[in-house]
């Protein structure tokens, strides 16, 4: 186990029981991962000597230990992933990022490509890495609150992430905002439902201490206004790169978010953080929580639905339910809460199962006669 560590910038020195000291070379100012750590093969193995202190370890006298390494457990691992990036953010603040121009912040994750590839450059996106529609909010913005939301999601949610995947991404996307200078304008992106708009105001929790310029995209409102408004989209991911830069040029005129309203969005985050639902939904401007069973009638509906279809009761495919509930629906749903759900029905005997329900794709279920 990791018993110490010490900084000489670039490099990082853990000391590991008993007596062995490892040394990562830190190459540039990027964030690094569990995987990155997890698959670095540059490490250099040396030796403490008897009665040598590690904190007068100095590699220009020392021989490194070649093909000898020692056993490090996940968690010394994401330890040490965290060790590391603490010194890259101290590394970054010195050199000030000063070829940041401007930064776009979307949640969830996966609409920050579309606004990679969109926008022109030069530009900085961050993408927001969880869907906050689901799942415990209370004190998410202390690390208590993460542990509990954590244990939640690897307990109900099949995300097919590793082990500290989901911990590591949300730490090294608040690292990257805290980051932002003071002098870069910010464009915060969302649109009208639940995880845009959860998203949207813990974003401004985590920039609560910065004064830099704000700027509000409601996607679905600038679609809305700019390309058409008889069939708004409610998520920025279902926009086009090319319609999001369109959208983005529109707005270059509209004045920075207020303090008032900021205060606003800051006070209904502090007040979901002390909410206690793990499912939530947009409801005519505000967020509202809704009881974890809100959908099971939908879902066993929408079984029975598809049973009728056949010539033969037989089961079907997870993915197929869920694919034809939202397609159905006149609400977004999450996919993995809905399958979540799915799982709860079998094991309350509702449900009957054929294959083992890792991912959507595994199994299928049938009514149970």
């Amino acid at each position: 186990m990791i018993i110490n560590f010490k900084v000489v910038f670039p490099f990082v020195y853990f000391l590991i029981e008993p007596n062995r000291v490892l040394c990562y070379k830190i190459i540039c100012d990027k964030y690094v991962t569990f995987l990155d750590l997890s698959t670095y093969n540059e490490w250099e193995t040396y030796e403490l000597n008897d009665g040598e202190e590690f904190e007068f370890f100095n590699p220009d006298n020392k021989k490194q230990l070649k093909g000898e390494g020692c056993f490090i457990s996940q968690d010394d691992l994401n330890r040490m992933v965290d060790i590391i990036n603490n010194c890259i953010q101290i590394h970054r603040r010195s050199i000030n990022l000063s070829d940041m121009t401007s930064v776009h912040i979307v949640s969830p994750e996966y609409v920050a490509g579309s606004l990679r590839v969109g926008l022109d450059n030069p530009k900085t996106v961050i993408g927001f890495p969880d869907f906050l529609s689901i799942g415990p909010l209370w004190n998410f913005h202390e690390e208590k609150g993460q542990t509990l939301r954590e244990e939640w999601l690897f307990d109900n949610i099949n995300y097919e992430l590793d082990d500290f995947d989901y911990r590591n991404k949300l730490n090294i996307t608040i690292h990257q905002i805290v980051d932002i200078p003071s002098d870069v304008p910010i464009n915060l992106w969302y649109g009208e439902n639940a995880d845009e708009q959860i998203g949207l105001r813990f974003i401004l929790y985590a920039l609560r201490n910065k004064d830099n310029d704000i700027f509000l995209m409601n996607s679905t409102e600038l679609y809305r206004k700019y390309i058409n408004a008889k069939e708004p989209l409610l998520h920025t991911g279902q926009i086009e790169p090319e319609i999001l830069r369109l959208l983005f040029e529109q707005s270059k005129k509209n004045p920075p978010l207020s303090q008032k309203f900021r205060l606003k969005l800051l006070k209904e985050w502090e007040a979901l953080s002390q909410t206690k639902e793990v499912l939530r939904a947009w409801d005519n401007g505000k967020v509202v929580g809704l009881p974890s069973d809100n959908y099971d009638k939908q879902i066993i509906g929408t079984l029975a639905r598809l049973h009728k279809e056949q010539e033969k009761r037989d089961f079907i495919k997870v993915g197929q339910v869920i694919g034809n509930l939202i397609e159905h629906s006149n609400v977004p749903v999450n996919s993995h809460f809905l399958e979540y759900r799915i799982r709860y029905l079998i094991y309350h005997g509702v449900f009957e199962l054929k294959g083992i329900p890792k991912s959507i794709r595994h199994y299928s279920v049938k009514l149970r006669s």
